[in-house]
């Protein structure tokens, strides 16, 4: 809601004898409004770790010093020196996120612009099911070297809460895709030491969208006419945005085998930033408010428009040990630590040189800890098992449609079946989501980039996700 003064200040704007298409400045500070929140949460790009069917079993504890196959890649380069000959890896996950919005309190922008509630549904299941493919492959020269590939998806997110939710002015549809292509190289100093190195090439492609509540902005830029005081959540538009590029890092890592049973892994993967360059196009309603002048205002505000945003996914760090006891059990731990830090604003330039759009995202650090066991029954045959908590890097206040999760705590467990030169992994992890709470709130004035024309969202998330993963590798 708007506060007193935020309202006076809102009426002074219109009863200052401004003409109307002076007014229209209220109308192009939305449209950075809505562009700089779209792009936000494409920079809220959601980390994925599942690149790994073997360490899915174990919650991917001890992921960066297991080395069990050519995933070492993605997790430790180093690990690379622990297979032999060649070695190719092929492995997809399907994943189920289950998310529910209760609404508990949501309001429209302010009593002038029709106040009240936000109209509309619960969304439904704003989570949606995707695939995630990885491949891998290493070659060891038997001198000490070891050379491999991934491809792999690091990061993504695919949420759709349908048309005429009541978050709609927040987020419809985001589509986040990732391709990580990452050559690696590994050499065995010694019996007990190894180092590796990778670079990274990776491509982003993103489609977000949300609606626009154009009946508040004519309402507004009216001068509050009372004539068209029915327009406020009534002449709904929208934006999609999308956008891509390519950017460059690195990832380091290396191991230590104390003996044949017990090693220690660390693994630093490099911060990647990204130009992003797209474009955001625009539905208007072909009749706002009825007044010629206005509307054609209003459509030539919310013109198509180019234009790009630098953001940043953040770096990472990662401690595993791992230890067999004997032929049958071993077990293992790991600590990963994500600099979400980094990511505090998201800063928006637009091609016809209207002023930068910011939000504002201040995000946490996070940790994730993880434990696992693995039962080998038979040489061939191997059961694994592992828990998981994984921390929220998103402050409630903060918290969007786009990514409504937060902490969540892993149960996953799998099995690994060798014959002749394959091996068969196969895992399945779900994980329990807590409650997530919301509150993004309506900005007190509209001229000052706050989220003025959205509303306050109010309510709790209620999550969960399952996984489920089979991946086959080949020896030669």
């Amino acid at each position: 809601m708007c506060s007193s003064g935020g309202a006076r200040r809102l009426v002074m704007v219109y009863s200052k004898g401004v003409g109307r298409m002076k007014q229209l400045s209220v109308v192009g500070a939305a449209v950075m409004l809505v562009f700089g929140m779209a792009a936000s949460s494409f920079a809220a790009g959601f980390a994925v770790i599942e690149q790994s069917v073997s360490g899915l079993g174990n919650a991917f504890a001890g992921a960066a010093a297991s080395a069990e196959d050519p995933t070492t890649i993605f997790y430790n380069p180093a690990g690379m020196t622990r297979l032999k000959g060649q070695q190719a890896t092929a492995g997809m996950h399907v994943i189920f996120p289950q998310s529910d919005f209760k609404d508990d309190g949501s309001s429209a922008v302010s009593p002038l612009l029709g106040g009240g509630a936000l109209t509309g549904g619960d969304g439904g299941n704003g989570g949606e099911a995707v695939v995630v493919p990885n491949a891998y492959y290493s070659i060891n020269f038997d001198n000490g070297w070891v050379a491999g590939l991934g491809i792999n998806s690091p990061y993504g997110l695919v949420t759709d809460w349908g048309d005429g939710w009541q978050g709609r002015y927040h987020a419809l549809r985001s589509d986040v895709l990732t391709v990580n292509i990452n050559p690696s190289v590994a050499y065995k100093v010694n019996d007990h030491f190894s180092v590796g190195v990778g670079v990274s090439a990776q491509y982003v492609d993103a489609e977000l969208s949300q609606a626009i509540d154009f009946g508040s902005i004519a309402y507004a830029t009216s001068g509050f006419n009372s004539a068209l005081s029915g327009l406020p959540q009534n002449r709904d538009g929208k934006v999609t945005l999308e956008a891509d590029d390519w950017a460059y890092g690195f990832n380091l890592g290396a191991l230590i085998e104390v003996d044949e049973n017990t090693r220690f892994g660390i693994a630093y993967r490099s911060e990647i930033s990204y130009t992003a360059e797209g474009d955001a196009d625009y539905v208007v309603p072909n009749v706002i408010s009825g007044d010629p002048l206005l509307d054609g205002g209003i459509k030539a505000a919310f013109s198509d428009v180019a234009a790009k945003a630098d953001l940043d996914l953040p770096a990472t760090a990662s401690a595993s040990v791992y230890h067999r006891f004997n032929d049958q059990w071993a077990v293992m731990a790991d600590a990963t630590w994500t600099q979400w830090s980094s990511f505090d604003e998201l800063r928006v330039k637009f091609a016809d040189g209207r002023a930068d759009a910011v939000t504002t995202e201040n995000w946490n650090d996070s940790w994730r800890y993880s434990a696992g066991l693995t039962y080998s029954p038979s040489e061939a045959l191997d059961l694994r098992f592992g828990l998981a908590y994984d921390e929220t890097p998103i402050p409630d206040n903060y918290r969007t449609p786009r990514i409504p999760g937060d902490n969540r705590f892993w149960v996953a467990t799998g099995l690994g079946y060798t014959w002749t030169s394959f091996k068969l992994d196969v895992g399945y992890a779900h994980l329990f989501v807590d409650n997530a709470r919301s509150n993004r709130q309506a900005g007190v004035d509209p001229l000052n980039g706050e989220d003025f024309f959205k509303g306050t969202l109010s309510g709790e998330y209620e999550s969960s996700v399952d996984i489920a993963s089979v991946q086959l590798t080949y020896l030669f």
